[in-house]
């Protein structure tokens, strides 16, 4: 069977996105920071259409984090718009434009019930039967590769607490937040975690884990 993994990057203190997330800083305050690491890499860049860029230690990290993903499952948190709720009658259509760089079905779990959306080669399909059910259509359309939980943390701890995730990764950023949305939070201190591997890389520290069940 297919994995399911986890990638995210955190803060210092725990946190995965800063206070007081808006459509201006949909990462909240200071959680762009975070991700400041991968912006300028040959292979962030080439999923969002742009051509360049750069090739250090953590460029291997984020190629094989992106290799063998067939789907991937994200919370309506990071779909967006902040502040959640029904979709109304001009629906939002995410933070990308009509070029999404997931090139993947992409699974968004939500209250709200709402038609697929599609554009260009990423199909959304809005999920209301809980995180089982989206991992259920979402291993069923990544026709046996991987899934991956793309967040936020909420979706990521949720999955956790249920013992569904086999491998966890996390880019550790020097960045402290003081607040915003917290990994871990509500998790509980039964989960185990076997360290795989850990990458140095400039502005953040690659750490893998598989979950022991």
């Amino acid at each position: 069977m297919s994995k399911l993994r986890a990638h995210i990057s955190i803060s210092l203190d725990g946190y995965v996105a800063g206070p007081r997330q808006s459509r201006e800083e949909p990462l909240g305050e200071g959680g762009e920071a975070l991700h400041a690491w991968a912006f300028e890499l040959a292979a962030f860049r080439a999923p969002h259409g742009m051509e360049g860029g750069t090739v250090n230690a953590s460029s291997a990290v984020l190629e094989e984090e992106l290799a063998g993903v067939g789907a991937e499952i994200m919370g309506r948190g990071k779909f967006g718009p902040p502040g959640g709720g029904p979709w109304g009658e001009d629906p939002w259509r995410g933070w990308w434009g009509e070029e999404p760089p997931f090139h993947k079905p992409v699974f968004v779990l939500t209250h709200h019930e709402r038609e697929p959306l599609r554009l260009s080669d990423t199909t959304f399909t809005f999920v209301t039967g809980g995180i089982e059910a989206a991992l259920e259509q979402a291993r069923q359309a990544a026709g046996g590769k991987d899934v991956v939980l793309g967040g936020g943390a909420d979706l990521i701890n949720q999955y956790l607490a249920a013992g569904l995730v086999d491998e966890l990764e996390l880019h550790v950023a020097p960045v402290v937040l003081g607040g915003g949305c917290r990994l871990f939070e509500g998790v509980g201190p039964g989960l185990r975690l076997e360290q795989l591997r850990v990458v140095q890389g400039p502005g953040a520290t690659h750490l893998k884990y598989r979950v022991v069940r």
